[in-house]
């Protein structure tokens, strides 16, 4: 059976992260994608850990290996005015051009969905920027970390009020570039089911800055409903909701609701001192948290985290384990699923990647290629797509063109 993209054309100039997961979410239901990269540095994902060996290689790079399977790789400088001329030939036979450019890097070489359409009035163009493709900040440059605090999410994770010592700060990796990558290849796909009714296509503007402010949930009602300033360790109005440790690892406790409370203090057996006047309902308990938190981290440090988690479900008690990225691997339930997947690459050889977060009944997520090598399919799609003969491939070649 077809893939369920599989007759969808997809065209990614893409660097790290946003771009290029937004292509590999339609390439791995099947949509063909082209991965455009600079010659000679290509993607900066490739230069981008983890590494085997932690010895840098760029074609080794398991960042790039996880984004860019199920692509084919040219190699291609649309800033020359024969590498654009070869991306508005390929443009013109694609459904979907997906890049996260920079606007002053757009206007510079010329990338405007008005030059793209006029070829081709059917595609749909992804711009994923730092702030838009309009605005005050439109042309600020961002990297992850600028993106990541201001969308508001670094301050969450600072202290507040509380703690004025502990700053705002950001969590590992590149969430903001995954969280645009996701976003917009939604709306990528919004627009293409447009073009079902209308014939034609549309330019889609992604702001990362304004995926993650779109997703902070509550925290704009705190101040002016309560007067509270919601970071990862202000004071919480209703408790117990912490990460407490246990014998053998971490465990989160949401226990708010009064049935979960009872239900909670029934599992500790009871104690005398859960019936005192100053843990009477979650607002006292929130009011007195540095009472009650010294009585529950002693009682839960007795505990293992996955007798306490059984044992909190069967009373109906919202408590959840926190895996390491070691738990993760080994999870038995995430094996029955086959989440995770090897990979051969014929560089980096056989290694195991994330797989699929979805499941599709009648038209299977699958891997169909690994990532490529730079520049492994210019033949393929600049010769054999486009007719580029092979003296003139040398000559761009020699010019720096692809």
């Amino acid at each position: 059976m077809a893939d369920a993209l599989s007759r969808l054309k997809v065209i990614e100039i893409g660097e790290l992260v946003s771009a290029p997961y937004a292509a590999k979410l339609m390439a791995d239901l099947g949509a063909e994608v082209i991965k455009l990269e600079r010659p000679g540095a290509g993607d900066a994902a490739r230069r981008r850990g983890p590494f085997p060996a932690a010895t840098p290689h760029p074609d080794k790079s398991g960042l790039f290996l996880y984004l860019n399977a199920n692509k084919y790789g040219v190699t291609l400088d649309i800033a020359q005015p024969e590498g654009f001329e070869l991306l508005e030939a390929l443009a013109e036979q694609a459904d979907v051009l997906i890049h996260n450019l920079w606007p002053p890097d757009m206007d510079r070489v010329g990338l405007s969905y008005d030059r793209l359409a006029r070829r081709n009035p059917r595609l749909v163009m992804t711009s994923i920027t730092p702030f838009g493709s309009s605005g005050p900040h439109r042309n600020w440059r961002a990297e992850e970390l600028t993106v990541w605090s201001s969308g508001g999410v670094c301050v969450l994770n600072g202290g507040g009020p509380n703690h004025p010592e502990l700053p705002p700060l950001k969590v590992f990796g590149s969430p903001a570039g995954f969280q645009a990558g996701a976003h917009a290849a939604v709306a990528t796909m919004g627009a293409v089911f447009a073009r079902l009714r209308s014939g034609k296509g549309q330019h889609v503007d992604v702001s990362g800055q304004e995926t993650l402010v779109s997703q902070n949930e509550m925290v704009y009602e705190y101040w002016p409903y309560m007067k509270v300033i919601a970071t990862r360790l202000g004071r919480k109005p209703l408790q117990p909701l912490e990460a407490m440790q246990c014998k053998d690892g971490w465990i989160f406790i949401c226990c708010v609701e009064e049935h979960q409370w009872r239900n909670f203090v029934s599992l500790m057996g009871n104690p005398q001192w859960a019936y005192e006047e100053i843990f009477a309902d979650r607002l006292k308990r929130g009011e007195n948290w540095e009472a009650l938190e010294i009585f529950l981290r002693e009682w839960v440090g007795e505990q293992t985290v996955l007798d306490l988690y059984r044992k909190a479900q069967e009373r109906r008690i919202p408590f959840a384990p926190v895996s390491t990225m070691g738990d993760l691997l080994a999870s038995e339930h995430l094996r029955s699923r086959g989440f995770f997947v090897e990979i051969e690459h014929p560089v980096a050889g056989t290694c195991k990647y994330p797989g699929a977060p979805i499941k599709y009944g009648a038209t299977p997520w699958r891997i169909r290629m690994p990532a490529p090598t730079l520049g492994q399919h210019n033949e393929e799609i600049l010769g054999g797509r486009l007719g580029v003969r092979p003296d003139r491939m040398a000559q761009l070649k020699s010019k720096g063109v692809i």
